[in-house]
């Protein structure tokens, strides 16, 4: 519970000072059929392909759904250039 809290407490002051977009802000666009830039597009691929590769990695339920509301702050709260940085390229 304690890295979830500071993954909040970090995602949510990174948005609250610059107000970019998350990974599912573009999700939103996209469904919205509003064009993504190429940027945009490879995050959301990184991004999903990383979440897989998270969640394949859990070895019992309870660090599954831990890793899952981990990533859901990610997604939710986070900037989605950070899925644009080399280590998310799988």
């Amino acid at each position: 519970m304690k890295r979830q809290t500071t993954l909040l407490k970090k995602y949510s002051s990174i948005e609250e000072i610059e107000g970019s977009l998350s990974i599912n802000d573009l999700r939103e666009k996209e469904f919205n059929s509003e064009k993504l830039t190429i940027r945009e597009k490879q995050a959301l691929v990184n991004f999903d392909r990383y979440r897989i590769n998270e969640l394949n990695a859990q070895k019992d339920d309870e660090s599954f759904h831990q890793r899952y509301r981990e990533l859901q702050i990610m997604a939710n709260l986070g900037k989605y250039e950070e899925f644009l940085n080399q280590k998310y390229f799988i």
